[in-house]
């Protein structure tokens, strides 16, 4: 209720140059957004990406306590909790993922969670995306005004009556079969695409 409360305040500003909303009514995506920006991701799932592309959004979310919480807050914005992480039910949440693809719903992942480091690429985003043959579309925000939580993300979360801009970045496509060295350099690409729209 705070966060809905808090949105009425804001001024939000939508930005889709590659034109991922338009797609994304013929082909689920992956989002990818940094674990301090869930505030802002979920303005940018309930009034950017549901309407535009008619498609709800299935989200993994860590199999800790802390994410029980998250579980509640996904469910009030409509979009479908997966329990899971790189270092419990990993695996198992990778593939309940893939079966809510073929019910049509896009994905969702903060690559740097749950537990960090900040900013740094994990390696289930990839492997999702190899396994899904979905694009990973970058997900940039930012607000003029906001507060930092002293937790390990630095967690964001914008001042009332301040303006958000929220942008879908470009998509990255992650071959199914690529190698190592392959993989590496995509999670290079990946974290430049997000920190370019990310600015701190």
């Amino acid at each position: 209720m705070l966060l809905r409360m808090l949105r009425f305040t804001w001024r939000v500003y939508f930005s889709d140059p590659h034109g991922m909303m338009e797609a994304g009514r013929d082909r689920p995506f992956i989002l990818c957004a940094w674990h301090n920006r869930l505030a802002y991701a979920m303005v940018a799932i309930r009034e950017g990406i549901q309407p535009k592309t008619g498609r709800r959004m299935a989200a993994m979310v860590s199999a800790s306590r802390d994410g029980a919480f998250l579980v509640e807050i996904l469910r009030a914005f409509d979009v479908e909790p997966v329990r899971g992480s790189t270092s419990r039910r990993g695996r198992q949440a990778l593939l309940e993922l893939s079966r809510q693809v073929k019910e049509g719903l896009h994905l969702g992942i903060t690559p740097d969670g749950p537990r960090g480091p900040c900013y740094e690429i994990q390696d289930g985003i990839l492997s999702l995306a190899q396994l899904t043959g979905l694009p990973i579309v970058p997900l940039g925000c930012q607000a003029r005004h906001k507060m930092r939580f002293k937790s390990w993300d630095r967690f964001q979360l914008p001042w009332p009556l301040t303006r958000c801009d929220v942008a879908f970045g470009e998509p990255l496509e992650v071959p199914r079969k690529a190698t190592d060295e392959q993989r590496n350099a995509l999670k290079d690409d990946l974290k430049r695409r997000m920190m370019e729209i990310n600015p701190e």
